[in-house]
């Protein structure tokens, strides 16, 4: 059975570097067996971000590769914050929130990006957990998508 951190591997996924918070937050925070996971943006492996509202600047498929972008980034900071992926067992709750005009409707579509790229690391039983997925008149940095999460932790 493969770990989180060889999934990874398998799958020649680069993480970006794990962001520093940006306000008076910390990036995670533990709490008995749960990890808690800040709001994060896509940020590409070059450090720059994924900016645009969904419906005008952005398709669908780029903000579901957007949603994606957030995904490993949170695994950046889940693996710079606990050492290693392979401390987690499954995640419970994710928040995705779409920079998107008021006429897009497919905001769970976009939030599938990050979704499908966690059971692809955690497969599809600890990798899909409950989620809310919203649309937003705008986000920090006009970045098109964030995603906040909670995660177990092996005990």
């Amino acid at each position: 059975m493969s770990t989180p951190e060889s999934r990874l591997n398998e799958l020649g996924l680069v993480l970006p570097t794990a962001p520093p918070p940006g306000g008076v937050y910390a990036p995670l925070v533990v709490a008995g067996t749960l990890a808690y996971v800040s709001g994060h943006g896509p940020v590409r492996a070059d450090g720059s971000l994924v900016t645009g509202r969904v419906g005008a600047d952005l398709t669908l498929d780029q903000g579901r590769a957007a949603a994606r972008q957030v995904g490993l980034t949170i695994l950046a900071t889940l693996r710079a914050q606990l050492g290693s992926l392979d401390r987690i067992v499954r995640v419970v709750k994710l928040l995705g929130m779409v920079n998107a005009t008021p006429q897009f409707h497919d905001h769970p579509k976009v939030i599938n990006g990050c979704s499908e790229l966690f059971a692809e690391i955690w497969g599809p039983s600890n990798g899909v957990g409950a989620r809310s997925a919203v649309g937003m008149a705008s986000l920090p940095h006009d970045i098109a998508v964030e995603i906040e999460g909670i995660f177990e932790l092996t005990t």
